[in-house]
């Protein structure tokens, strides 16, 4: 079966289909009630222990009994003697169902053609569906949403200033009719507060509270003091009919518009409610030592149109405290830029790093790939930890395409008019003129998986001042950058963003998505790995991931190392952050002529042959490695250790570190005529090399597994009492 890529529609166009539903219920009446399944009014009738409906059956696994076998084929052993048998994946769009009936739901008693027993001619039906179409296309306008900006629902002491803060991104005054405010009870999953916004508006500047009587500002909504649970819980914005939300009903995703699932101890609990409302997303922790006194979950623009939550101090119905996080000394980032469109002098703004050692800030032609700059960054000229350089105007101009980067080294080492370095900057910034888009080469190697920030086509005398607002923790990210006015040497003045949360999630069709198979919250795996292509161009290279949920879920905070076996260290960090996988839960990166296209796409010859490993993160807060000492092993979710013939002792190091007790693999080139990849055929534990087997490549389709071995010759027990 193909695995094909995500439905995608734009935020504006969910509220489209949310009409068009409401539309055809209102016009439609009894016909469309009764062929469509309403799963908010089931009886509650969940597993035991649990308040919520039995789970549909699991998603199909990638693993060899599900998959089509091949016809022939020789199987081998990778693991040669390890006795291991096997042969040797600012408008963004968010996944939205649309399914205004399932068929499946259909009531026993429905007649194969309804008109027959509701009386309804099928082209009127069809008609009043089209208007309702129309009107709803003539209604839908705009991409401002509401938001829940912040919330505080653990106080020091008595819980007297609880509240949570809704925000309407376009910083003005609307109506709350249609919303519904719903909060969760981890234990159990089911709503313990439900709050109907009907007949209340936002302030004239966006804002929304609904908090503790004693809090100030005075909320809107008052709520009697403890009402806002620690946690593990959640809170759940919705836009749908009224009456459809209960306390006591089951955690539910329908109609929802925005969640947040968090917890203020770090022993769990919240894992169902965040498979149900932000799946791929682990539950926030609101860390109460974080601070002194009082704190509370604040939402801030992680990059692009990507938005998460930090802890900082409580802001009711005033911007939240969205400062870019504090960068360690050893690593530099850039934090403000001016483009000086050739009319005026550009300039480069760094966060010092004083334990970094030397470093080297290179301005890079986006035409040529070539260095146009190339000077040594000291700490003589800084002020608040800041250092500025100023570029001469005749580079960095803001009609064409270029990048900026910060290595480690000297300018000795970057030469003006050398080619792009393949050494990992520590930071870079790439941009675009208008219609001068940079090398897929200089944006693949400097900022891989990220987008070259787009310049507008009217071209400012000032240049263009752009400052580092997004909070994301890592580096190599233009889309942390937004216009803002020039501050050398003092903290960043950044706007408030005026566009929608990109990871709302909305599943299409059933009460919730599928729950995760039986064997619990299982986390990505390496599903196939091609690490040598044939020819020279070594273009066929990738690396797939898959997810055991099997549908679209976030990769925040996951991170691919690429470590080599010359000194243990990674020769490649790639940071997943801001992608998604596809709606059967792959991710595909590899070489950017690689057919399907990857969702993330490296230079040609990237993977390195071998002895080297492939190791799958979970690292919200930065690059495994740079937090780390040695070969990182804390939040490892999977390896894969691999080999070419005879080098066994060189990857021993990263075999006891990554995959202990087993001997690395063999990507064998003999077994099969043209290309082949190691695939997962024969389990879904992670760090399992006995799990992989040499296999013609399949990226984003189906793995072709080999048959198993055939049974030894002799006397065999099959059953036994």
């Amino acid at each position: 079966m193909n695995k094909s890529p995500p439905f995608q529609i734009k935020l504006s166009t969910l509220m489209l289909v949310y009409s068009i539903s409401e539309c055809l219920l209102l016009f439609c009446g009894s016909a469309v009630d009764e062929l469509c399944s309403e799963p908010w009014k089931e009886e509650k009738t969940g597993l035991a222990g649990r308040h919520h409906p039995p789970p549909p059956p699991p998603p199909p696994l990638p693993s060899q009994s599900d998959r089509p076998q091949s016809g022939g084929g020789e199987y081998r052993f990778v693991n040669e003697g390890s006795g291991g048998a096997q042969t040797a994946k600012f408008t963004r769009t968010i996944p939205v169902g649309i399914l205004i009936c399932h068929p499946g739901e259909r009531s026993a008693r429905t007649p194969a053609d309804p008109d027959a027993e509701h009386g309804l001619p099928r082209k009127l039906s069809i008609m009043i569906a089209l208007a309702c179409l129309f009107s709803v296309f003539l209604a839908v306008k705009g991409d401002p949403c509401l938001i829940i900006s912040e919330v505080n629902a653990d106080n020091p002491r008595l819980d007297t200033t609880e509240f949570v803060e809704l925000y309407h991104t376009s910083g003005q005054r609307v109506s709350l009719d249609g919303y519904t405010l719903v909060f969760y009870n981890g234990n159990g999953n089911v709503a313990y507060k439900v709050l109907d916004l009907k007949g209340h508006n936002t302030d004239d500047r966006g804002f929304f509270l609904v908090g503790s009587v004693d809090m100030l500002p005075k909320p809107a909504i008052l709520l009697p003091p403890n009402t806002v649970q620690n946690g593990p819980d959640a809170i759940v914005l919705y836009h749908t009919l009224a009456g459809r939300y209960s306390e006591k009903m089951n955690v539910t995703a329908h109609g929802m518009v925005d969640a947040v699932v968090y917890m203020t101890r770090r022993t769990g609990g919240a894992e169902f409610l965040a498979e149900i409302l932000t799946p791929g997303e682990q539950a926030f922790m609101e860390d109460e030592t974080t601070l002194e006194g009082d704190e509370s979950i604040e939402r801030c623009l992680l990059s692009e149109d990507r938005w998460g939550f930090q802890v900082a101090s409580p802001s009711p119905g005033q911007r939240n405290n969205c400062t870019p996080p504090a960068t360690p000394d050893t690593a530099p980032v850039i934090t403000e830029l001016k483009l000086g469109g050739g009319l005026v002098d550009g300039f480069v703004e760094l966060a010092e790093a004083p334990a970094a050692g030397p470093l080297v800030l290179v301005v890079l032609d986006g035409k040529t790939d070539k260095v146009s700059v190339s000077m040594d960054v000291g700490a003589a000229a800084s002020r608040n930890g800041l250092s500025t350089r100023t570029i001469e105007k005749k580079y960095m101009k803001g009609d064409e395409s270029g990048a900026v980067a910060v290595y480690s080294g000297r300018v000795s080492d970057f030469p003006v008019g050398s080619p792009l370095s393949p050494l990992q900057p520590l930071d870079a910034f790439v941009f675009a003129g208008p219609g001068k888009k940079p090398s897929a080469n200089l944006t693949e190697t400097l900022i891989p998986g990220r987008q070259p920030y787009q310049l507008s086509s009217s071209l400012r005398e000032g240049g263009f001042r752009l400052s580092r607002c997004g909070v994301a923790t890592w580096t190599r990210d233009p889309g942390v950058f937004w216009e803002a006015p020039q501050t050398p040497g003092q903290p960043n003045q950044c706007p408030w963003p005026k566009i929608c949360p990109h990871s709302t999630v909305i599943p299409g069709g059933t009460d919730s998505p599928p729950h995760l198979p039986p064997w619990g919250n299982s986390d990505f795996l390496i599903n196939e790995l091609n690490t040598d292509s044939p020819g020279f161009a070594e273009d066929g290279e990738y690396i797939e991931l898959w997810h055991p949920s099997g549908r679209r879920v976030s990769l925040q905070g996951i991170w691919i190392l690429l470590f080599s076996t010359q000194n243990n260290r990674p020769y490649r960090e790639i940071s997943l952050s801001g992608h998604f996988t596809t709606s059967k839960g792959y991710f595909l990166l590899g070489s950017d002529r690689l057919v399907p296209a990857p969702s993330l796409r490296l230079p040609p010859n990237t993977i390195q042959n071998g002895p080297h490993a492939v190791a799958l993160y979970r690292s919200p807060f930065g690059s495994p490695s740079a937090m780390q000492m040695g070969i990182p092993t804390k939040g490892l979710l999977d390896a894969v250790v691999y080999r070419q013939r005879g080098s066994d002792r060189d990857a021993q190091e990263l075999s006891k570190a990554l995959t202990p007790g087993q001997l690395p693999l063999l990507e064998d080139p003999e077994v099969l005529l043209g290309d082949e990849a190691l695939s997962r055929c024969g389990g879904l534990y992670p760090a399992d090399l006995s799990a992989f087997s040499v296999a013609p490549p399949t990226p984003l389709r189906e793995n072709i597994c080999p048959p198993p071995p055939p049974a030894p010759e002799g006397v065999l027990i099959s059953e036994g009492g």
